[in-house]
């Protein structure tokens, strides 16, 4: 499957309460993250597709990376493995300029690293 033809969505397009994962490294969540999202680093997805499927549950999967590449991959792997993975096209940096809110691990103010 080619990139090209991922389901894919804008930032703006994620409904408020849909199922997101965040495969970015741990310094880049800790910076700042959706409110919710799922965390686990790309290099981890294999090996914890069960949580990644009781997250989604019925519903289509979010999939978000910093700036869409990672997510990506991730999302076609998804797909080959039988879930509904639609791909947050830009990214986090996509999701800060849509004015999407974001968290951070810390008392600082969150931004995308």
């Amino acid at each position: 499957m080619s990139f090209a033809s991922l389901p894919a969505v804008t930032p703006d397009a994620v409904p408020a309460e849909a199922p997101l994962l965040d495969v970015r490294e741990p310094d880049e969540w800790a910076a700042g993250h959706a409110e919710g999202a799922l965390h686990i680093p790309i290099g981890e997805v294999v090996q914890r597709l069960d949580e990644i499927t009781a997250h989604a549950g019925d519903r289509p999967l979010y999939v978000v990376c910093k700036a869409g590449g990672r997510s990506a991959q991730v999302s076609a792997y998804l797909l080959q493995q039988g879930l509904e993975a639609v791909n947050v096209d830009g990214g986090m940096h996509a999701w800060q300029a849509a004015g999407r809110p974001l968290v951070a691990e810390s008392d600082a103010d969150p931004y995308v690293l």
